[in-house]
């Protein structure tokens, strides 16, 4: 990595705030912070999910539609605007300090009166060939809210295991009447109430393991299951669901909840005063707008702990 010219001064300024990742939430929360006129720094880490979306019809604003690039380029151009500071590098370790918080990127070792975590969340991802180049390419989605009515009408098959597989694929007759849970788990793990719901809805059951499943990337949009007989989807979901990105905030000693994602109060501050956390890792509806709504009302809560409030 490219060393940073910043970095001496860096290790010596104690910062207002360090941002930790650089998706929508963090770019958010930068750039309140700047227009709060606040010494602002994000870490980014370089994989912010947002980046996977090849174009996202569900973002208000946008009615033609932006890519997940786009919006992420947008956000940072914006909060560079008003001097926030944008820094390459994985936080290694984040420690409580008597003046507020000491964090590990790379090589440097930062200082902050308060850190926001908006670390997203990891995919559970089927284990096929090409996943990320087919979640690119909607070979394979991964968010029915995002794009579920693009598929109105088709034939949607959802890879699952469990009652989340269920679930997803009874969301998702909103928009399709030919559904298809692929169930690569063992047929116990798909309890009789929810298999009863399915057969309700009107949803198929395949039980099948994950290697029977074929993406066909020669056919855009249209992918295969083989196993019991060959059944052909004009559009795949993956509901494996995620895991969240909370290693630093639970080192650090902050409170999570059942599903693994941290528990804050009504200004996003975790159960640490001055951590606060945004997006994904708080809360399971994993949508961009939540993101940066969770991001704003974190950053203006700064703000103001700051201002000693």
């Amino acid at each position: 990595m490219t060393p940073n010219p910043l970095a001496p001064a860096l290790n010596r300024e104690r910062l207002d705030a360090i941002i930790v990742g650089a998706g929508p939430a963090g770019l958010t929360a930068a750039l309140y912070m700047g227009r709060f006129r606040r010494r602002v720094l994000v870490a980014d880490g370089g994989d912010s999910r947002a980046a996977w979306i090849p174009t996202t019809h569900n973002h208000p604003g946008f009615p033609d539609g932006v890519a997940g690039a786009t919006l992420l380029d947008l956000q940072r151009e914006h909060a560079l605007r008003y001097g926030a500071r944008i820094q390459a590098g994985m936080v290694r370790a984040l420690s409580i300090t008597d003046e507020g918080f000491t964090l590990e990127i790379g090589d440097d070792v930062l200082r902050a009166a308060t850190v926001l975590l908006a670390c997203g969340v990891e995919d559970n991802a089927p284990d096929l060939p090409e996943v990320d180049e087919a979640v690119r390419r909607t070979l394979l989605r991964i968010c029915p809210i995002c794009d579920g009515f693009e598929v109105t009408g088709q034939r949607v098959g959802v890879i699952g295991n469990g009652a989340l597989g269920a679930r997803e694929a009874l969301f998702l007759r909103t928009y399709a009447d030919r559904l298809t849970l692929i169930h690569i788990a063992a047929p116990d793990a798909l309890p009789a109430e929810e298999r009863a719901l399915l057969a309700q809805a009107g949803v198929a059951v395949i039980e099948a393991p994950i290697e029977d499943v074929e993406l066909q990337p020669a056919r855009p949009r249209a992918l295969c299951f083989s196993g019991a007989g060959r059944v052909e989807f004009d559009a795949l979901y993956s509901a494996l669901g995620v895991t969240p990105r909370t290693g630093l905030a639970l080192a650090a000693g902050a409170r999570h909840d059942d599903q693994g994602r941290l528990v804050v109060d009504d200004h996003q501050q975790t159960s640490i005063p001055g951590l606060y956390a945004a997006g994904d890792m708080v809360r399971g509806l994993n949508q961009i707008t939540t993101a940066q709504g969770e991001a704003a009302i974190a950053a203006t809560a700064m703000h103001n702990r700051l201002r000693g409030l």
